[in-house]
């Protein structure tokens, strides 16, 4: 081969080298809260981002967390994030005209929330509740609803306990240990924590009080929604996949959550095989777990009539591909 033509070859070389070299297109960087940082369900959007999930459809997330869906519902409505995972609960929020709506719907009935006791409690079973006071994040939230509803159903009336809105979990744990309240209604996981460290323990699974439910949706602006709806989608996608990779596999996603909980393996793989069934496949809204939310609305007095689908949420999205 002549001189001139070895030159061309590596100028073709060197030209193929430098094509394949081009920088990946850049993510679209969105934020989203959860409304706590120590619920195992909202692990999604970490699970989807240490697994390059999101990524995959062109997103990269921003995560932080709040001390319930009151605050997430603040932070969407001032435009301080984007995508906010809040309770199904929390659409009355939307119903009453915050900025925002519910554009999936990911997990069912509420496996992931119970009632924890203090180590010393002299609360032994559910009709000891009767009466006491128990912690919830924020008024109107779903913590506090299945606090109102095991009531109910336990014949006590809505008024047979009493609720102190604390918001984090830190906070109502701090309370319960200075006995200025008798429980808190929080996350499965955080009682399973509790009792390796010998300081309560999980007295009761609430899933029971609502069977059919709607517990967990995601939120986004009501300005993303109509102005950049392929963004929506696209985080969607890279949500639900990241439900798929939970459910297909346990041991990876045992692993991420121990770390992002500071929880055992032991703990995890105890959430895990306890809450998984309630993760939704592709964020459809189950008409009879939409009208049970109506229904606690207007029992609790949190809205005075039944609002129409559409003011709650939007299934433009949903069922959701990936």
């Amino acid at each position: 081969m002549s001189l001139n033509r070895r030159a061309a070859a590596l100028l073709l070389l060197l030209g193929g080298a430098l094509i394949g070299a081009r920088p990946a297109a850049a993510l679209d960087t969105v934020r989203a809260v959860k409304a706590s940082s120590v619920a195992w369900t909202f692990t999604v959007l970490d699970v989807g981002m240490q697994e390059g999930i999101f990524q995959k459809y062109g997103i990269d997330v921003e995560i932080s967390s709040a001390g319930g869906d009151a605050k997430v519902q603040q932070a969407l409505a001032s435009n301080s994030v984007d995508f906010g995972l809040g309770s199904g609960p929390s659409m009355a929020f939307v119903a009453k005209g915050a900025p925002q709506i519910a554009v999936a719907a990911f997990a069912s009935a509420p496996r992931n929330i119970g009632i924890l006791v203090g180590a010393d409690s002299p609360i032994k079973t559910v009709a000891d509740l009767k009466g006491k006071t128990l912690a919830v994040t924020t008024t109107g939230s779903l913590t506090e609803w299945l606090a109102k509803q095991m009531a109910i159903q336990e014949g006590w009336g809505a008024d047979g306990i009493k609720t102190a809105a604390l918001g984090t979990f830190d906070a109502s744990f701090a309370a319960l240990e200075a006995h200025q309240i008798d429980a808190v209604v929080a996350a499965v996981e955080a009682g399973y924590r509790m009792e390796e460290k010998g300081s309560g323990k999980l007295l009761i699974g609430l899933d029971r009080y609502a069977p059919n439910f709607i517990t967990h949706v995601v939120y986004a602006r009501d300005a993303l929604v109509k102005d950049n709806p392929d963004l929506v989608k696209r985080f969607l996608q890279g949500f639900f996949a990241t439900i798929h990779f939970f459910k297909t596999n346990r041991d990876a996603t045992i692993a991420i959550g121990s770390k992002v909980l500071d929880m055992s393996p032991t703990a995890m793989a105890k959430t895990y095989d306890y809450e998984i069934s309630m993760f939704i496949d592709d964020g459809t809204f189950d008409p009879k777990a939409v009208e049970v939310l109506k229904k606690s609305w207007l029992d609790m007095g949190t809205l005075t009539s039944s609002p129409p689908d559409n003011k709650l949420f939007t299934t433009e999205f949903v069922p959701v591909k990936y």
